[in-house]
C-alpha cells in the first residue's frame, strides 16, 4: 500500500521515510494522490486536512483518529467528502486487515 509521511517543523528525528522538504513531500502527496479512488487518512489532524485539500470531491477520504474534532475539522476545512472513523488507529488497522484478508 503506497504512503506519503511528510516531516514537519516539530520532527526532531523522523522516521527514516519521512520527507522533510516541504515541496518534495507535497509534490509526494500530488503523486500518489493522483489515481486514488479512496483514501486512508491516519492520527494526524494536519496532514489529513491538507491530503483532504488536495482531492477533487469525487475521492472518498476516511479520516481515523482517536480526537472526535479531528473528522469534524477536515470536513470543516472544505472536505466535505470525508467520512470520520472515531477510534484508536491501531484497532482500526487490525480489524480492517482481518476483514481484507477473509475476503
Amino acid at each position: 500500500m503506497p504512503f506519503v509521511l511528510a516531516g514537519s517543523l516539530r520532527d526532531d528525528g523522523p522516521l527514516p521515510e519521512v520527507i522533510t522538504d516541504m515541496n518534495e513531500a507535497q509534490d509526494a502527496y500530488a503523486a500518489h494522490l493522483h489515481d486514488a479512488g479512496v483514501v486512508l487518512c491516519l492520527s494526524s489532524m494536519l496532514h489529513s486536512i491538507a491530503t483532504g485539500n488536495m482531492l477533487p470531491a469525487w475521492v472518498k477520504i476516511v479520516c481515523v483518529d482517536i480526537n472526535p474534532a479531528v473528522p469534524t475539522k477536515v470536513s470543516d476545512r472544505g472536505t466535505g467528502q470525508a467520512v470520520g472513523v472515531v477510534t484508536d488507529v491501531g484497532l482500526f488497522l487490525d480489524l480492517l486487515a482481518k476483514k481484507l484478508s477473509t475476503q
